[in-house]
């Protein structure tokens, strides 16, 4: 274990030391892992649209990734707050090299280390929160898309309870690692808006002030989002989104050189079913549209749709259906991809029962606009021309995958 990696435990270590001033430590967890090949021989390699902002994950992912927190309750106060730690590890690495989580083709780091005195009776049951930390996290799973995504290194006061509604706000420097300067930014959330049956909405303004550096702009963006409970067995999630200048990342901080003329929108809808105990799966349609004063204007369109049906109480057959489409100077971008997954599930039929042992295989195909566009964004990527494809204008993959998450 190299210096880097040994550092990551460094904190989780420190949680067990104090573990004897409240309750157990909670481990909880998440990890995908497998191996892949394409049809033309060599290692796996994914199938992602250029401009499109993800991807459809199942057969379709190219990396080793693991997540492991613990959550440490240090002190339980006379009025019934706690105050408590948490750090979670992060280890990615791509597939075809030695899994040593750091270099060029991986990585090791902590992407949660906060602190949170939680409960507290002065915020009528929320909580006030600083360090790093995932927050308001809310994403597609069968794409793995994180459209209002509020996680920050900063600090915050979540779920303040004042009458029927919980308010919410956080001060942030910085989105995640991959961002590179330290911007301020302020996010504040209302809700609880009860609007019919088992249905509820949250809204959210993102402000983000203008940096020090020549050329930069503020920007903000403002979201709104609702849930509906009972839905065909499931959720339904339809959300609203519009940014200008860097507010145009939707959710996140953007490029910071985008001044107030150019502006994104984004509409968002999904719903999980589990119509009954072994037929479930999630369907998902997002549009963008990107406008830019310079004619780098583009719109993007994704539907897909991952069924999945058990046969018996451990054995499932899941399958998932992708189309991507970006339009954009130079063309027209398309991209369908198609996956068949017999699937081994311990746990249990359901859709979201895990651990999940998979075979699976993929199919995709993709037009020679989203070829030039791979070429020259993501040169040896699967769509480029030099790519595991070449001058293909479709190609396959093939392997096993476990994916796992615990609580």
């Amino acid at each position: 274990m190299n210096t880097k990696t040994k550092g990551l435990w460094v904190l989780p270590c420190a949680l067990f030391a104090v573990s004897g001033l409240a309750q157990a430590v909670e481990f909880t967890g998440y990890v995908r892992s497998g191996a892949g090949g394409s049809s033309e021989g060599g290692t796996q390699s994914c199938f992602q649209l250029p401009g499109a902002q993800s991807k459809y994950r199942l057969g379709n992912e190219c990396e080793q990734y693991i997540e492991l927190d613990l959550r440490q309750d240090l002190f339980k106060l006379d009025d019934g707050s706690v105050i408590s730690v948490e750090g979670m590890a992060q280890l990615y690495n791509e597939y075809g090299h030695t899994p040593e989580f750091t270099g060029d083709h991986g990585f090791a780091r902590m992407n949660q280390m906060y602190a949170e005195w939680s409960n507290m009776p002065a915020l009528n049951g929320g909580s006030f929160w600083a360090g790093r930390r995932f927050y308001k996290r809310n994403d597609i799973h069968i794409s793995d898309f994180y459209y209002w995504n509020q996680s920050a290194t900063g600090f915050g006061f979540d779920e303040v309870a004042i009458g029927d509604l919980k308010y919410s706000y956080v001060f942030s420097r910085k989105d995640s690692v991959f961002q590179d300067p330290y911007i301020n930014r302020h996010d504040f959330n209302v809700g609880g808006f009860q609007t019919n049956p088992g249905g509820e909405v949250e809204v959210g303004v993102s402000y983000i002030d203008k940096p020090d550096s020549t050329g930069a702009h503020s920007g903000w963006s403002v979201s709104a989002q609702h849930k509906q409970q009972a839905f065909l067995g499931g959720v339904n999630t339809f959300a609203l989104q519009y940014g200008r200048g860097p507010g145009t990342a939707l959710g996140y901080t953007g490029d910071p050189t985008l001044d107030n003329a150019n502006k994104s929108w984004r509409v968002v809808e999904f719903f999980d079913w589990q119509v009954t105990p072994r037929f479930g799966g999630q369907f998902e349609v997002v549009y963008q549209k990107d406008t830019r004063p310079d004619g780098d204007d583009q719109d993007w369109l994704s539907i897909g749709v991952r069924p999945s049906y058990a046969f018996t109480e451990e054995f499932k057959l899941v399958t998932e259906l992708g189309r991507d489409q970006v339009d954009a100077p130079g063309g027209t971008r398309k991209l369908t991809k198609f996956t068949v997954a017999p699937t081994w599930s311990p746990a249990g039929p359901g859709f979201w029962q895990r651990p999940e042992f998979r075979l699976y295989y993929t199919y995709a195909s993709w037009n020679e606009a989203a070829q030039r566009a791979a070429s020259q964004m993501a040169a040896g990527s699967a769509l480029s021309d030099t790519g595991a494809f070449g001058d293909a204008l479709h190609g396959s993959n093939f392997g096993v995958q476990v994916e796992y998450w615990w609580k």
